[in-house]
């Protein structure tokens, strides 16, 4: 009987042989997947952090030790065959381990394309939508009507919209949230995209503060807007718009209409404020916005105020004033009284 060893030694020595060889060529084929592969599979979310100023070789091996690659020089050298050389980006990127290495370079290289500033647009504070509309037609950006369809839209998502009372008749739904600032406009931006940002810009200006203390005085966005519109409209002075916001209240609280004249200058101008004097004429105007008409708060805001005059109505001053008048017309300072009589005498 011949002697099994020589046969088990020599299978034994195949097996290794061949085990070499399927091993060998699943990492030559990982290999050649990291370098030139295509397909993508289902895997996990991984979030890598590239540094500032890494180099390929740095990337790879953070990609490597974060479980998306097995071969950093197969990624390497697919980058430097690219048009990725070289501009791979710092920063915080989501990754999968299902992608190929070209999908992840494809993310790892992105750099957001320069948009050009066409032009700036500024809304002062107090403006009208009505106003704000005329600007960008005389800006060349866009035609009064483009920007007053897009005010008419009801796309908007923002928590402070809601706050607008269901079937108010007012001119325009977004009157007093559309944030009075400097805008950049780009080939691209359209009617709709601005007064996406203005409504942006009044809900990151309206902040969890200002929130805070409306709630605590039971105040509404919508009322805190109204009541500030008329305090933009009516105040020159930063110091006095607390003042006036104590005017409003004092006179609501007791009864008494509020008597503001921008409230009749909104809808005898058509929003336009192109008239300063109101006459007694106008004081009779029939229009929800008219306070010297109607009770209370008019329907809806009649411009778009400022962060000032919004603060000014949440921390209002206190004091027993119901009444006032222009005291110098280039400043635009206010004498304010408590009576009457006081008032008349005053002027």
């Amino acid at each position: 009987m011949k002697n099994p060893k020589p046969l088990i030694i020599i299978s034994v020595i195949l097996i290794i042989i061949l085990a070499s060889l399927i091993y060998g060529y699943s990492q030559y084929k990982i290999y050649q997947d990291e370098y030139q592969g295509t397909e993508s599979t289902q895997g996990e979310d991984v979030v890598v952090v590239i540094p500032e100023g890494a180099t390929t070789k740095q990337i790879a091996q953070i990609l490597k030790e974060n479980g998306l690659i097995q071969y950093p020089s197969a990624f390497v050298k697919r980058v430097k065959e690219s048009e990725y050389r070289g501009v791979l980006q710092p920063g915080e990127f989501t990754l999968n381990t299902g992608m190929n290495t070209w999908e992840m370079i494809e993310i790892l290289g992105y750099v957001a394309p320069t948009r050009t500033v066409m032009a700036t647009l500024t809304i002062p504070e107090g403006f009208s939508v009505e106003q704000i509309a005329a600007r960008v037609e005389e800006q060349g950006l866009f035609t009064e009507e483009e920007f007053l369809d897009a005010v008419q839209e009801n796309t908007y998502n923002y928590d402070i919209l809601n706050s607008i009372p269901d079937g108010i008749t007012v001119n325009y739904r977004l009157q007093g949230f559309l944030f009075p600032a400097t805008y950049d406009i780009y080939e691209d931006t359209t009617a709709h995209d601005l007064v996406d940002m203005m409504l942006q810009k009044f809900d990151q200006v309206y902040n969890e503060q200002m929130r805070a203390q409306a709630e605590a005085m039971n105040y509404t966005a919508f009322e805190v807007v109204n009541r500030a519109a008329i305090v933009e409209r009516e105040a020159k002075i930063d110091e006095e718009r607390p003042m006036i916001a104590g005017v409003i209240n004092n006179r609501l609280e007791q009864g008494m209409m509020l008597q503001m004249c921008p409230t009749v200058l909104y809808p005898i101008t058509n929003g336009i404020y192109d008239k300063s004097e109101v006459t007694y004429d106008d004081l009779e105007v029939e229009s929800p916005y008219n306070t010297y008409k109607n009770t209370g708060l008019p329907v809806g805001p009649i411009c778009n105020p400022g962060e000032v005059s919004l603060n000014a109505v949440l921390y209002p001053a206190e004091h027993n004033y119901l009444y006032y008048h222009v005291d110098n017309e280039e400043t635009g300072s206010h004498i304010f009284t408590e009576t009457y009589e006081e008032h008349v005498n005053t002027q």
